[in-house]
């Protein structure tokens, strides 16, 4: 998650008149032009459009141009603008939490039960290469492979911090379910810090089940 991104749109309804019309927008079913919206509103026309537009920046609001009339050809005029919500969803979470993947991984688990595994088994499974495909994918950059793999966790959420024999990991992206399904969560936790390593391809790495209050279950360490 971009947090300055993702803070940056949930800012931009800081406003009134933008949370306004943002809410506006939100409520129709179809899209809207900006003079139902300052109609509804009770706001000058060049104010909705600017605060539309605005929303339509930060990326909560979408544009599409139509003919309201229904005619084409010569004559028709020229479609209007109008304005909708965007499809995807908009949260921030501080520290960050992956719920949508273990929501993703879990999926594809139970679709892996078909066959008679058993669900921790197939979540760790689904885990490891899902972990081993993000590894694999990472930029390639001349660092040595504590500094790799600290990068791409960073990525995740997981605040790498470096210790004396490798990494200790300050945030459980997964942190509430861990407290509830604490064997199944962090053993799916574990199998996928496993499959970056091995994914980045550091070979003297390794992710180890290391559980300690105040931080995440999994550190990174240097094989002896």
């Amino acid at each position: 998650m971009d947090v300055s991104a993702e803070a940056g749109r949930i800012g931009a309804l800081a406003d009134p008149t933008r949370q306004s019309l943002y809410e506006y927008v939100a409520a129709q079913p179809q899209p809207v032009g900006r003079e139902a919206a300052a109609s509804a509103l009770h706001l000058p026309p060049h104010v909705a459009r600017f605060q539309l537009d605005r929303l339509v920046e930060a990326g909560l609001l979408e544009v599409e141009f139509r003919r309201l009339t229904g005619r084409t050809g010569p004559g028709a005029g020229r479609p209007s603008k109008l304005y909708r919500r965007t499809a995807g969803t908009v949260a921030v979470s501080l520290p960050e939490r992956r719920y949508d993947l273990v929501g993703h991984l879990l999926a594809a688990a139970i679709e892996r039960t078909a066959d008679g595994t058993a669900l921790p088994d197939a979540l760790d499974t689904v885990a490891k290469e899902e972990g081993r495909m993000l590894g694999a994918a990472a930029p390639a950059v001349q660092a040595d492979e504590l500094d790799r793999t600290a990068a791409t966790l960073a990525t995740q959420g997981y605040e790498p911090r470096r210790s004396d024999d490798g990494l200790v990991l300050a945030n459980c992206p997964f942190d509430s379910l861990a407290r509830e399904h604490t064997g199944l969560v962090c053993g799916m936790n574990h199998a996928y810090v496993d499959g970056i390593v091995e994914g980045l391809g550091c070979a003297h790495l390794d992710a180890r089940l290391d559980p300690a209050a105040g931080r995440c279950c999994v550190t990174v360490t240097r094989e002896a």
